[in-house]
């Protein structure tokens, strides 16, 4: 039995079994090559197998046990077929007619049939066996499993259509953006001081959500919960623990699809505490309180200031409120602003499944 498949060290399986077959009897006369050939064949990393023109299995080493799990005792004597997926039987015709007329089958990709009925992914190499006369007697294959490979391909592809899709998506996001902040921005600078807060809270948001490219739950992006997304935004104007702001209540699970557009709202209200309120002011305070209730979250933001208020900020209708407004009736949720002495408070009521839904 001999085949010319590739062996992966620079030429064919059939080309290596002539070279060491002439090597062998070049450097030990009388040497038995033929035994020493099929202690190679048997020791391959590849299923090597050897079938006559009506398909049935002759030889069978001990890799074509390993890749499909029929030992040599179960193999030889029945038709090759039995590792052909019904969907591709008519494979075995046309190889056996290319056999027949003295042609080699090069790195066919197919798919094969396991013992257990699992598929596996192979490379064929099939050549013709010829007898003393030079008379097409058989066939001998090689077949390399490829599954991992394969599975590496699927794998970079399913990366890439992955990094598409987010990037699509912050761009879209990103153009949502600019667009509204260029109807309130007074100038240049405020628009690209505007703009640079905002990505670098979504780049953020970003950062708690990116999926995992390995083991069972790749590609799927990762949720977080409330007061994570929180602390990171608040964190750049203070640590929690020196009291510039604190979290209160019931931490609540924040699925990936809805972590965007929360970031932006509440990197909004951080932006106006910062500008005129709470965090203004060295002796301002913070509080995040998040209340449960059968069917719904209660969000309080909660400014207050060690020195009373003297001026109260007017409304905004900018890009805050339009935002505000369209992350509200995203979540089917109510808000609401109440200006007290000492402070700002915004009180937002959601649904309890409004953080977890699906865009």
């Amino acid at each position: 039995m001999t085949d010319r498949g590739y062996d992966g060290q620079g030429g064919s399986a059939q080309d290596r079994l002539e070279q060491l077959e002439a090597g062998v009897a070049a450097a030990q006369p009388g040497h038995d090559a033929a035994a020493f050939l099929a202690a190679i064949v048997e020791s391959s990393d590849d299923a090597i197998i050897s079938k006559s023109l009506q398909g049935i299995i002759t030889t069978w080493n001990k890799s074509a046990e390993r890749v499909f799990g029929y030992t040599a005792d179960e193999a030889v004597g029945r038709p090759i077929t039995m590792l052909i997926p019904e969907d591709r039987l008519g494979e075995e015709p046309a190889i056996l007619a290319r056999i027949r007329s003295g042609e080699r089958v090069d790195h066919f990709e197919t798919v094969r049939r396991r013992k257990d009925g699992s598929f596996i992914d192979i490379s064929l190499t099939i050549s013709p066996i010829r007898d003393g006369n030079g008379k097409i007697i058989g066939a001998s294959k090689i077949a390399r499993d490829i599954s991992e490979r394969k599975r590496a391909a699927q794998h970079q592809d399913l990366l890439l259509r992955e990094m598409h899709h987010r990037v699509k998506n912050l761009f879209a996001i990103t153009g949502s953006i600019i667009t509204l902040a260029a109807r309130t921005a007074q100038t240049p600078a405020e628009l690209a001081t505007g703009m640079k807060d905002r990505l670098v809270a979504l780049s953020r948001a970003h950062e708690m959500t990116l999926p995992s490219f390995t083991g069972g739950e790749a590609f799927a992006e990762q949720s977080t919960t409330l007061f994570n997304l929180l602390t990171s935004l608040l964190s750049p104007f203070g640590d929690q623990e020196e009291g510039r702001w604190r979290l209160h209540g019931e931490d609540a699970p924040v699925s990936a699809d809805r972590v965007t557009s929360l970031a932006l709202l509440f990197h909004e209200y951080a932006t106006n505490a910062v500008k005129y309120g709470a965090l203004s002011v060295p002796e301002g305070r913070l509080d995040v309180t998040l209340s449960s209730r059968p069917d719904s979250f209660e969000i309080t933001w909660a400014e207050s200031l060690a020195i009373p208020a003297t001026v109260s900020p007017s409304e905004d209708t900018g890009f805050g409120t339009t935002l505000e407004q369209m992350v509200v009736r995203t979540l089917n949720g109510k808000v609401s602003r109440d200006w007290q002495r000492d402070g700002l408070v915004i009180r937002l009521m959601v649904p309890r499944d409004a953080f977890a839904l699906p865009s």
